[in-house]
This record gives structure tokens, C-alpha cells and sequence, in this order.
């Protein structure tokens, strides 16, 4: 019984109707139980009180002067059925007069009179009264009658049990209206919310009864699976693109392993050519530059999920910025022989923001548009003022967007084209990423498309800043401030592999190279070699490249040495991270050697 009260709602309700009726009704009985037992005590001990005065009064004249027509006065009390017996006391104590009801047993009455009141004795009640006349005592009245409340009391009970009857009969009315009004919506709720749990299904919906408290529950309840099923459809369509985009980031990164892999057997070939070889060692530069990109645009998708991504601003012309991206995707339009027109503004365009990251987001539009349209489209890119704004044009003739596809073309993973038959792809994060980086610079970013097969167009609204802009740096000439001597190099890394190929690399142009593979076995070497830089990698078995680093800047012999990190770490917590143990350098892998020739000219 009391599991079943622990898991049924409308049988405690039930319980709490019939408890509270029934104990509402007890306590009400015995209250007025209670106050009909002191009301007839104190009725019938009065009505014996004036009985006795009655006869006291007639009583009078026989105990003045001791007439023996007092028991005849005392017969008077016969019209009383409840008196038992009566008594009449002169005033110095002596038994004067006596009355017994018919019926009743001989008995002894009192030797002497009490004072004047009463007592209960069991189902009895005595009275004594003293009989006064003119003030002068002439003696007391004794009466003893029946005091019977029991009877009043089974009276009340039964009275009691129809209440009861009644009243339980009207608590389950009130108990079908809670029911129906309170009970049933709240096991509809949890009806639904099992289904729910069963069958995944967030299109269910309890039913509303009313409009009060229940009804905002159920209201709640409803709402609360809407926002339910919104999120779960969202986590499928992520879980979906996620899958999509592993597909497609496996099947990005083995397009090209594949030529890499057929270059490297062209060079092992001793019938190669001259020219072979070189065709193999560009597309082996070109795959490789691919491989590098992906690997950026995964590192983006880590600033963007971890919140992270940042920018580095400054008052620059937005036309630079368009310069830049026109020169980086330059090869790839010509290489689909597209028509590429360009219209800039005539006036300088100042904006406060991150020159390299502007030209990240024109170029990865202009590569998009280059991509998704078919060789020997047309694509139009032009930068003016609009509405006191720096507004950017990328439109083409390509493959067009659908009403879907604009909606969802800046969110994660999102693929325009989908098929197997697509001639280009991608990881789905460049669109995302230009809007971000947009919004950091307070700008927006929309895409238009009349439809599939009629091209699109993206905008980009920047806002101007007053005061000129920084102008453009001008290309260091490589030739001066740099030294073509010797240097002594140390290079530690665990990929040996990389390690061995880039101390070549740098053997080649002169310089005098250490080689270790651990953070212990570099500090060996600084014994007895004393570099001049020293490019480590971080993640190093026995003693990492952070730890290293700052040895190598507490020993006076190597305190002075040009510190670089060369590691696959490249958030900007790895940056500073770096910067706080002593490099002066940090740079991402895979590195260009000529970058790493560079540092080591300018050093």
C-alpha cells in the first residue's frame, strides 16, 4: 500500500482529501461532543437547582412547624421520571421527609446534609439545597436523579457517521474535479515525458485542461520539449556535418598524399629527367602548400570553437588588404580562366583592423567563387564607399545558392555542394570563419543568390575610421642588414626525420649544425657547443622545449643565443607561452627553410 501511495500522485491526493475531510470532521465531533457534555451537566444540574428551590419553597411551612405533610410536598417531584430519590434534612440534620421513586430498591439516604451543590457519582447526579426563609435556615433538600450523557453522545455519533457519510460521498466529487482538474494533467505530463524518453519523439504534447497554475505548467512543459526537439534536431544536423566533415577532411588530406607519394617515386626513378624532376618537386610544393592550408583552417576551427580566435588591429587602407588577396588567389582564378574584373575605390579606405586576417576573408571569398564556378566564368570584386561604410563586392557567374543555403551557408561544416561528382571542396569552416573575423572588426558579411545556376554574391560591410591610414610596408631588401657568415646552429627535435633534413638544408649554406633529439641531449651539446641560435621544438621527450629554453637563458655562455620555437603548437596561448620562457621566435610547423634562412641572415 505505501509503495503504491510513493508512486501514484492521485492516490495521495486521494489520501490527502480523504484524511483532511475525515480528520476535519473528527475534530469538529469531539469538540462538539466535548461542549454538548459540559452544556447538559450544567442544564441538568441547574434544572435539578431549581427543582430543589421549588420544593424548598413548599417545603418551607411543613419544617416551620414540623408538619408530616412535607413528604407529600416531596411526591411533587414525581412528575419527574429522572429523579430517583429525594430528601428533606431539618436544619439540625435530621431526616425529615423522604421520596423513592416506584420501582426503585430501598436505600439508605445520607446520615447528615452537605453543603449546597452537586456531584456526579458514575450515571447519578446529587443535589443538596438549603431550605431559607426570611434568611433563617429550616433546613436542606436533597435530590439524587439519573445523569445519563451517554445517550446524548451515541446520538451525536450516529449523527456524526451520516456527516461522514455524506461528507466522504462529497470528497470524492471533489476528488474526481482535482482529478480531472489537477491529477490528470500532471500524469498527462508525465505520460509524455516517458514517451519522450522511449521514443526520442519531442513532437508529443501533454494535453492543457485549464488555464490557472496547471495550465502554465503544462504550458512550460510544452515549451520546454519544443526547445528540446529545436536542440536535439540541432545536435543531429552538427553530429551529421561533423561526420561530413571528416569525410571530407580525410578525403582532403589523402588528395594530396597521393601526387606526393608519386613525386617522391618520380625522383627515386634513374630514368627520371631533369624536367621530371622538376615538375615533381613543384607539385610536391604546390600539395604540400594545400596540406599547410588545411592544417590552418583546422587550427581555425579550434580558435572559433575554444572562443579564441583574436585579431591584431591597426588604421590601415582595406584597399591594401584587397591587394593582398587579389595577389594570393591570382593563380588559382588564371588556372581556371576566369575573367577577373576589379573596381577600387579612388580614395583611400581607412579602417581599424587586422590587415592580414581582411585579406584572409577577401581571398577565401574570391577562391570560393573562383571554385564554385565553372572554368571560363566571370567574377566581379570591387571596394568603395557606401553609406559612410568600407563595402566589399564578391560576385560571380557560378553555381548559385538555393533559399536553404544562404540561411545556413555561414554555420559550421556547411557544404554547398554535397555530391561526389564535385569538382572542388573544402572543409566547410572558410564562410564561418570570415564572419567571425567580420564581427570582430564590428562589420557584417551577407551572402545573395537569385537561385542554383545564377551565380551569388557576397557583401562586406566594414566601418571607416577618421585619420590616414598606415601606408603599406615596402619589401625588405634581402640583401642588406643581413650576414652571409657562418653560423653555428642547434637543432632539437624528436622527429628525426625532420631534424636530420632541415640541419641538410642548412649545412648546405655553410652553417655549422648540431643535431639532438631530446631536451637532455641539447643541453649535452651546449658543453662544449656554443650556438648562435638554437631552434627547438616543444613537445620533446625528457626535458620539453618550454624547460629548455629557459635553461639554455640562465647559463651565461648561451644567454645571448637567438631562441626559436619550431613546433606544431600554434594557438596564441602557445605563442605567449613561448614568449614567457625566452624565444624570440615561434614558428608553426611545417616551416619553410627559407623562413628559418631568413631568421638566421637577420640574426
Amino acid at each position: 500500500m505505501l509503495r503504491r501511495l510513493r508512486t501514484s500522485i492521485s492516490r495521495k491526493i486521494m489520501l490527502l482529501v480523504l484524511v483532511t475531510t475525515a480528520s476535519a470532521l473528527l475534530l469538529s465531533a469531539a469538540g462538539l461532543v466535548v461542549y454538548d457534555l459540559r452544556s447538559y451537566e450544567r442544564q441538568w444540574t441547574g434544572d435539578l437547582n431549581l427543582q430543589a428551590e421549588i420544593l424548598a419553597r413548599a417545603s418551607a411551612p411543613a419544617l416551620s412547624f414540623d408538619d408530616q405533610t412535607a413528604e407529600k410536598d416531596l411526591s411533587i417531584i414525581r412528575a419527574r421520571p429522572e429523579v430517583l430519590a429525594a430528601a428533606l434534612y431539618t436544619d439540625e440534620g435530621r431526616l425529615f421527609a423522604t421520596y423513592l421513586e416506584e420501582g426503585e430498591r430501598p436505600q439508605t439516604f445520607p446520615e447528615h446534609p452537605e453543603a449546597d451543590g452537586y456531584h456526579i457519582l458514575g450515571d447519578e447526579v446529587v443535589v443538596f439545597r438549603r431550605v431559607v426563609e426570611r434568611g433563617e435556615p429550616l433546613g436542606t433538600i436533597y435530590i439524587r436523579a439519573r445523569y445519563l450523557p451517554w445517550d446524548r453522545v451515541l446520538d451525536y455519533l450516529a449523527i456524526l457517521g451520516v456527516v461522514m457519510v455524506a461528507s466522504l460521498a462529497l470528497s470524492g466529487l471533489v476528488f474526481g474535479w482535482l482529478q480531472r482538474g489537477v491529477t490528470a494533467p500532471i500524469l498527462d505530463v508525465a505520460r509524455v515525458a516517458r514517451e519522450v524518453m522511449q521514443r526520442r519523439d519531442y513532437s508529443l504534447r501533454a494535453r492543457k485542461a485549464s488555464d490557472d497554475e496547471i495550465g502554465e505548467l503544462v504550458d512550460a512543459f510544452n515549451g520546454m520539449l519544443a526547445e528540446a526537439g529545436r536542440r536535439a534536431e540541432a545536435l543531429r544536423e552538427a553530429d551529421r556535418r561533423k561526420d561530413e566533415f571528416l569525410a571530407t577532411l580525410a578525403h582532403e588530406l589523402r588528395n594530396p598524399l597521393a601526387p606526393l607519394r608519386n613525386a617522391v617515386e618520380i625522383l627515386r626513378t634513374p630514368q627520371a629527367t631533369e624536367q621530371m624532376h622538376e615538375r615533381a618537386l613543384g607539385m610536391m610544393d604546390r600539395q604540400l602548400r594545400q596540406m599547410v592550408r588545411l592544417v590552418d583552417d583546422l587550427l581555425d576551427v579550434s580558435r572559433i570553437t575554444t572562443g579564441k580566435l583574436t585579431v591584431r588591429k591597426s588604421v590601415f587602407d582595406l584597399r591594401e588588404a584587397v591587394r593582398d588577396a587579389i595577389e594570393t588567389v591570382r593563380p588559382f582564378v588564371d588556372s581556371r580562366e576566369h575573367v577577373f574584373e576589379v573596381s577600387l575605390a579612388e580614395d583611400a579606405l581607412p579602417v581599424d583592423g587586422d590587415r592580414a586576417r581582411l585579406g584572409q576573408v577577401i581571398g577565401n571569398l574570391l577562391h570560393n567563387a573562383a571554385k564554385y564556378t565553372e572554368p571560363g566564368g566571370r567574377i566581379w570584386l570591387s571596394a568603395a564607399r557606401e553609406d559612410g561604410e568600407a563595402t566589399i563586392r564578391v560576385r560571380d557567374s557560378g553555381i548559385g545558392l538555393d533559399a536553404r543555403s544562404i540561411a545556413d551557408i555561414f554555420d559550421m561544416f556547411v557544404q554547398v555542394d554535397r555530391s561526389l561528382t564535385r569538382a572542388q571542396a573544402g572543409l566547410g569552416v572558410g564562410l564561418t570563419l570570415a564572419r567571425r573575423l567580420i564581427g570582430l572588426h564590428g562589420g557584417t558579411v551577407t551572402a545573395y543568390s537569385e537561385g542554383l545556376g545564377h551565380g551569388s554574391e557576397f557583401i562586406v560591410r566594414l566601418p571607416l575610421v577618421e585619420g590616414e591610414a598606415k601606408p603599406p610596408e615596402a619589401p625588405a631588401q634581402e640583401a642588406e642588414g643581413r650576414s652571409d657568415r657562418p653560423r653555428r646552429i642547434l637543432l632539437a627535435d624528436d622527429n628525426v626525420d625532420f631534424a636530420r633534413s632541415l640541419a641538410e638544408v642548412l649545412e648546405r649554406h655553410g652553417h655549422e649544425v648540431r643535431v639532438a633529439y631530446d631536451g637532455e641531449a641539447a643541453l649535452r651539446e651546449v658543453e662544449s657547443f656554443r650556438p648562435d641560435f638554437a631552434f627547438l621544438d616543444i613537445g620533446m621527450p625528457k626535458v620539453h622545449g618550454y624547460e629548455l629554453a629557459r635553461r639554455l637563458r640562465e647559463r651565461p655562455d648561451t644567454a645571448g643565443c637567438v631562441l626559436v620555437a619550431v613546433t606544431g603548437w600554434g594557438q596564441e596561448d602557445d605563442r605567449r607561452r613561448a614568449r614567457e620562457a625566452g624565444f624570440a621566435r615561434h614558428l608553426v610547423k611545417p616551416v619553410d627553410p627559407a623562413e628559418i634562412e631568413s631568421i638566421v641572415a637577420e640574426g
